[in-house]
């Protein structure tokens, strides 16, 4: 059974095996139908020290432990980012291309920071490499299914990216009403499906992604 509890025995690896810096990498938003897609880095090196206590996947915590992780993964980690692509951006490039374009603004705001990534490698979750097209192969990539539950620099990104993108859906609940994003985030749920029927789609919504027999008519509301 696959723990469930992080550590940077991989990142370790990764170090002695030559890597200067490790950055953890993970996504999240990748299957909303509203708001932007997300990506989190947080990058460790051979002095990080053992990751705040109660760290994990953020799909594994409630809302109010990302919350009281956030701050703590941030110092943690010896630099830290979210980029972000939004809902237009995906509709024109498609989700796969807009994980790479979230991936590389974060990068870049790391390097705007002053930091050289020379010797850097990526630790992303997954199978799927969706970020060496992105980058270029500017910085290497390595993958690792389920990293996201037992690499402690990809939970600690997979919590700066919820908690950021979280915030972001929270507060344009107050400016696009009625489909309860307080609560699903721009995730399908029945309360978010019955506000579009009810009020007809937002600037915020995935437009193709609400496409679906039977969900509501997007000519009839003017998506």
């Amino acid at each position: 059974m696959t723990s469930t509890v992080p550590t940077l025995r991989h990142e370790r690896i990764l170090l002695r095996e030559g890597a200067r810096l490790v950055i953890g990498m993970d996504e999240v938003g990748r299957g909303a139908i509203a708001g932007p897609v997300a990506v989190g880095l947080s990058i460790v090196d051979v002095d990080t020290r053992t990751a705040p206590e109660g760290l994990k996947d953020s799909k594994l915590l409630a809302e109010a432990k990302r919350e009281e992780l956030q701050p703590k993964v941030a110092r943690w980690a010896r630099h830290a980012a979210v980029g972000l692509a939004s809902n237009e951006r995906i509709e024109q490039i498609g989700i796969i291309a807009a994980l790479g374009l979230a991936a590389r603004r974060a990068i870049d705001a790391i390097r705007e920071e002053g930091v050289d990534l020379t010797g850097a490698v990526v630790l992303l979750d997954g199978s799927h490499d969706w970020l060496t097209p992105a980058i270029g192969g500017a910085i290497p990539v390595t993958m690792k299914v389920k990293a996201d539950r037992t690499c402690a620099a990809v939970a600690a990104a997979s919590v700066l990216a919820k908690v950021h993108r979280d915030r972001l859906m929270i507060a344009n609940d107050a400016v696009h009403p009625g489909y309860v994003w307080t609560s699903n985030k721009g995730y399908a749920s029945a309360e978010h499906y019955a506000g579009i029927e009810r009020v007809g789609a937002s600037p915020l919504h995935r437009w193709s992604w609400l496409k679906q027999p039977g969900l509501f008519d997007l000519d009839a509301v003017g998506a």
